[in-house]
């Protein structure tokens, strides 16, 4: 399955449709402006919030949580001990955790479990400009969560160089 999205998605405020690779309109992220913290909710074409993502407010490093229907589904921050830095972590509610690497800023990076491929995020394959793909390599990965999660690295990366 194959996701595209353009960089204005991470725009506070705005709302923006992630399209399948037919063109056809997907999943809607909806922006909320006036928060105090960074937040979206990514909703399917009938507008029922599939996921909520959000910055967590007092942490000691930049951290992004996911939300399923009220209840925890993941957190990613960044690895403290990487000699990469765009090398993240992403733990699951359930103990398991995914690490997302690559070249973030410039959206080609990948998310793995235990070594397996579950996604490939680049602009590689696309001539649209300010867009990247979502490449979803396993059928019984969760499309939703893995847009969240792509979303989330890179709100962090973006913040961090902006930090610095």
């Amino acid at each position: 399955m194959r996701f595209l999205v353009y960089d204005r998605l991470l725009g506070i405020g705005d709302d923006y449709w992630i399209e399948d690779n037919r063109g056809s309109k997907v999943f809607l992220v909806d922006g909320k402006a006036m928060r105090l913290r960074d937040t979206w909710e990514l909703k399917d074409t009938q507008g029922r919030v599939l996921i909520d993502i959000h910055q967590k407010m007092f942490a000691l490093r930049d951290t992004m949580v996911i939300e399923r229907a009220g209840e925890p589904l993941a957190t990613i921050k960044r690895r403290r001990l990487s000699l990469l830095r765009n090398h993240y972590r992403v733990s699951l509610a359930d103990g398991t955790e995914l690490d997302v690497s690559g070249k973030i800023l410039d959206r080609e990076f990948a998310v793995e479990y235990d070594g397996e491929l579950l996604a490939v995020i680049s602009r590689r394959w696309l001539t649209v400009r300010d867009t990247y793909g979502i490449d979803v390599i396993r059928d019984d990965a969760d499309p939703a969560l893995l847009i969240a999660i792509a979303v989330c690295v890179i709100h962090l990366a973006e913040k961090e160089r902006e930090d610095d």
